[in-house]
């Protein structure tokens, strides 16, 4: 055991605890255990209740209980059990209990000749398991329990017992006890209170010490059977603290950024003008809004890191294209990263039908060019004579350079890392100099999720779509009704337009009962023989994938089959229909933004979601939410409520882990005291900042954001 003196004891290593040698620690590590706080903070999943007996009569099915009675036989049984190789016979043993009401077996499958020796000479037994019921009887198997030769001294536990996750080599009383010697090595010295004691007194906050304490081990009064968790007063503490935390870190993490030096833009010529001037529409009020705060940040010599959000079709890349003009027009280059080489496309047809007449070269850099092509593409950023270029992935390998790249746009932001959009800013670093940062999301931000997750980021809004825009209908109808959405499809190719056939799934499943493109792809091919059909998926080579897309566009083709491939991207504004397939196998969002492929023309659009029966009570309500309204903020904040924040921000898709117990959709009531007191800390308490980050620092720079 390691002694270490430490300030905050809880940042000390496992090793300087009791029970904890090299072995333990180094099994301890597969939970990610490696300080004492990793401990405190490897919160039970479940309580057993302990405290009370049940008599016999009164155990029920399936659930834990405590029973104590009399130990009326112990019986060893034998039978042969089949392997591969040979006949081998297995044994339990099997033990009847006796109480004044009834009677019940435990069964023991794996025990040594110890413990049935002691079992045999016991009179009295206690123990604690799950009641199954089988055949005629009840049984325990393998529960806790303890043996007497008289009549016990009833061991009943004051608090309810814990029930940790485990890994191999750590079972739950080993977990317990090691918890228990963590709590008991910071109760011989001061874990501190981190946070102001104003703001302990103003929201009725427990001592830290105290609610770890009662977390672990609490009282059967403080949790009832049923009860929410994070509804436990030492819970509320620990929650509110953990997003005090992250408040003050990613606010932190902006004060460092705008002590940052960038280049001031300072257009030299009237490029903004001459862009608006070639529109052959006026931008909306919200547009020219977010334009103007846009402007406003890049004047400023300390680096823009904006998020503009707007709803499908809202004009948001026009938004990026006034930022662009501003930023050439000062001198410097523009990188755009867009998640997949479809919506590059999207963004270079756009971008060069702007700039091209103006004098401006547009370039794109993705994966797929050839050795050539890609050659004069680099030294065109190199050189400075490409002013805007748009790409993937590709725009942040090593090798690929800007000579003076003074504004970074990140379209579809979620669906890139920090490390991502990091290394695409280096690009610009010149003489400690950073370039401006754009990011963009066509997934309308809940104003909740925006104040709890991106403190470090100023968030502009397009809260309006462009005028004479028709709102899509939207009607529901099970599967069985798929000749309905025929029917449509037939008379909306009829009139001359174009409709999407969206299937979750490329093949068929043999696990779920999902629709697939490439079965959908044959049936609606039987059932629209004069039509012309196509299919597209992410296993379609991008170049074929895009011939594809090109075609569909320019109307040579009258159905697209996909997966959720077109969920972005796609702008063809003949394609008035959308049908899509086992949609209740889809989140809000995504619906929404399939939905938003379509009715970007004059006519009305219309979109089918045909689901498989019987439907969940959480898949109902989100197709009813589709059916109610088209507006993109309230799809997001009814998202929030039905999925959590993890859905939204892309972490749960990615496995990252925000947050260790905080849950900002569960949460959100908590936010704005929890403002207030990381406007404290940091305005009147900043030695409270770095121990606050780092007690509830999940790994090395969770909290930055670039």
């Amino acid at each position: 055991m390691e002694q270490v003196k430490n300030s905050h004891p809880e940042e000390d290593p496992i090793s300087v605890l009791p029970r904890v040698g090299p072995k333990v620690a180094s099994t301890l590590e597969k939970l990610n255990i490696f300080q004492v706080k990793d401990l405190l903070f490897h919160f039970p999943y479940r309580f057993q209740d302990k405290t009370r007996i049940t008599p016999i009569k009164s155990l029920v099915d399936r659930e834990f209980a405590l029973v104590v009675g009399r130990i009326t036989s112990v019986e060893e049984n034998f039978r042969r059990s089949r392997t591969r190789q040979s006949y081998r016979p297995s044994r339990s043993l099997t033990v009847k209990i006796r109480d004044d009401g009834g009677s019940m077996k435990m069964v023991l499958f794996h025990f040594s000749n110890q413990q049935k020796y002691y079992l045999e000479r016991a009179s009295w037994i206690q123990c604690f398991g799950e009641v199954r019921l089988m055949g005629r009887g009840l049984q325990m198997t393998h529960p806790e329990y303890s043996v007497y030769e008289y009549s016990p001294t009833i061991q009943k536990a004051d608090r309810l017992s814990p029930v940790y996750g485990l890994t191999e080599g750590i079972g739950q009383g080993m977990m317990r006890n090691i918890v228990l010697s963590a709590l008991e090595y910071c109760k011989n010295l001061t874990v501190p209170n981190l946070l102001p004691k104003a703001v302990i007194r103003a929201n009725g906050l427990s001592d830290m010490k105290l609610a770890f304490e009662d977390i672990h081990t609490p009282k059967i009064d403080d949790h009832q059977e049923g009860q929410d968790f994070s509804s436990l007063p030492a819970m509320r503490r620990l929650i509110f603290e953990e997003l005090v935390s992250f408040q003050v870190a990613r606010r932190q993490q902006k004060k460092i950024r705008q002590a940052a030096d960038a280049p001031s833009m300072n257009p030299e010529g009237d490029l903004s003008k001459r862009l608006r001037d070639s529109l052959k529409f006026t931008p909306t009020k919200s547009q020219r809004t977010v334009i103007r705060e846009i402007i406003s940040d890049l004047r400023s010599s300390s680096p823009m890191l904006r998020l503009v959000q707007g709803d499908v079709g809202s004009g948001k890349t026009l938004v990026a294209a006034a930022a662009a003009a501003w930023v050439v027009d000062s001198g410097h280059q523009v990188g755009i990263m867009a998640p997949t080489e479809l919506l590059a496309d999207q963004h270079l047809k756009s971008f060069y039908d702007w700039f091209s007449p103006l004098g401006i070269d547009v370039q794109v850099l993705t994966g797929r060019l050839t050795q050539k092509v890609r050659k004069q593409v680099e030294r065109g950023m190199k050189t400075g004579q490409a002013k805007i270029v748009i790409g993937t992935h590709a725009l942040f390998q090593e090798g690929v350079e800007f000579k003076d790249l003074g504004l970074v746009i990140v379209d579809e932001q979620h669906r890139f890392g920090v490390g991502q959009r990091f290394a695409l800013r280096e690009k610009g670093v010149v003489d400690k100099q950073v370039p401006h940062q754009l990011v963009m999301t066509a997934t309308p931000i809940p104003r909740t999720l925006a104040m709890g997750f991106y403190a470090d980021l100023d968030v502009s809004s397009i809260t309006e779509l462009p005028p004479g825009r028709i709102p899509i209908k939207t009607e529901i109808f099970a599967s069985d009704h798929r000749m309905n959405a025929i029917q449509r499809v037939d008379a909306v190719c009829a009139s001359g337009q174009q409709a999407y056939w969206v299937c979750p799934l490329i093949d068929k499943s043999e696990v779920l009962d999902v629709e697939s493109a490439v079965e959908a792809e044959k049936f609606v091919r039987q059932s629209l023989p004069g039509r012309r059909i196509a299919l597209i998926h992410g296993r379609i080579k991008s170049d074929k994938r895009d011939k594809i897309m090109t075609k569909f566009r320019k109307g040579e083709i009258d159905v697209l089959v996909a997966t959720t491939v077109i969920e972005v991207g796609v702008d063809v504004p003949n394609a008035s229909l959308m049908v899509i397939e086992s949609s209740e196998r889809l989140g809000l969002a995504q619906l929404h933004q399939l939905r938003g492929r379509v009715g970007r023309g004059a006519s009305q659009a219309l979109c089918t979601l045909l689901y498989k029966q019987p439907l969940s009570d959480m898949s109902r309500s989100r197709l009813q939410v589709m059916r109610e309204t088209t507006d993109g903020f309230k799809i997001a904040e009814k998202d929030l409520d039905l999925r959590g924040a993890g859905e939204l921000l892309g972490t749960r898709q990615t496995g990252a882990q925000i947050f260790r117990i905080a849950e900002i959709s569960r949460d959100r009531g908590l936010l704005s005291d929890v403002i207030k007191a990381a406007d404290l800390i940091l305005e009147q308490h900043p030695d409270l900042i770095d121990p606050l980050i780092r007690r509830w620092t999940i790994r090395e720079g969770q909290y930055s954001a670039v």
